[in-house]
């Protein structure tokens, strides 16, 4: 198996700047307005990375040395609170116990996902072995949070705009959920159509990450491929759970216990 060919820092950087600072040039002959956006969002690269760089390094030899799952538990965990707390604002932070909500939902998918492929597929020894953990986490936590936030913004929406309909709907004898039924399924349906758009154009339009990841690190092309299969997989479990659960929970938060719209 090939080794990886390894970038010389900090010079194969530089050099890599190069195509940002001639993509900000662009912005600006074409005025666009993004040359500060652009700059930030490099910025926020360079800094993020180098940091995420750094701390799983310090994780992976920290989980080896102590021979522990705390260590990897903790920055899971870390992860999750992150992704919880986007979610929610992509969401909405007016409505009660959304926090809570999305990170419940985000947790119980992910983990189900994760520890199915960890325990069932995978197997890896030990099995809270850092390497492969956390980028499967954080894979599936980041379809999830996606489909979430896709899901549950467009149910927010739809149900502030349709108070009439929905009233109408109580007023007939419909319970609230049966009053919101179509709306939590287009919501649903709305947050699981980034997965399968991707599940059905990958390989023959698209490379996915994990694929050109390890192809790039020298995983034999097959070995690469089932790695992506199980994880579009898990990640497609993972997204309609998610979902499921969180616009279930946030449906309740619209009605008061007389069944009455908020």
């Amino acid at each position: 198996m090939p080794e990886i060919i390894q970038l010389e820092f900090p010079l194969d950087l530089a050099v890599a700047v190069a195509l940002i600072i001639i993509t900000i040039g662009l912005s600006a002959w074409e005025k666009l307005g993004l040359e500060f956006n652009l700059l930030v969002a490099t910025g926020r690269t360079f800094l993020q990375l180098v940091v995420l760089g750094y701390v799983l390094d310090f994780i992976f030899a920290l989980s080896n040395a102590m021979n522990n799952a705390v260590a990897v538990l903790a920055i899971l965990a870390i992860i999750l609170t992150i992704s919880a707390i986007v979610t929610r604002n992509r969401i909405s932070i007016k409505i009660p116990l959304v926090l809570p909500l999305v990170w419940g939902s985000l947790f119980v998918s992910t983990a189900l996902a994760v520890l199915y492929v960890n325990f069932l597929i995978i197997q890896p020894q030990p099995w809270f072995e850092a390497r492969y953990l956390i980028p499967l986490a954080g894979l599936i936590l980041g379809g999830a949070m996606n489909a979430a936030a896709i899901a549950g913004e467009r149910l927010v929406k739809t149900i502030d705009s349709s108070h009439l309909e929905i009233e109408t709907h109580l007023s007939l004898g419909a319970t609230p959920q049966q009053a919101i039924a179509q709306y939590r399924r287009e919501a649903i349906r709305a947050g699981l159509m980034p997965a399968i758009n991707q599940m059905t154009l990958v390989g023959m339009v698209t490379l996915p990450g994990v694929f050109s990841g390890q192809l790039l690190g020298g995983v034999k092309p097959d070995e690469a491929a089932s790695y992506e299969i199980v994880i579009l997989f898990a990640i497609a479990f993972a997204n309609i759970l998610t979902t499921v659960l969180l616009t279930r929970g946030l449906s309740l938060q619209f009605f008061n216990a007389n069944a009455q719209l908020k």
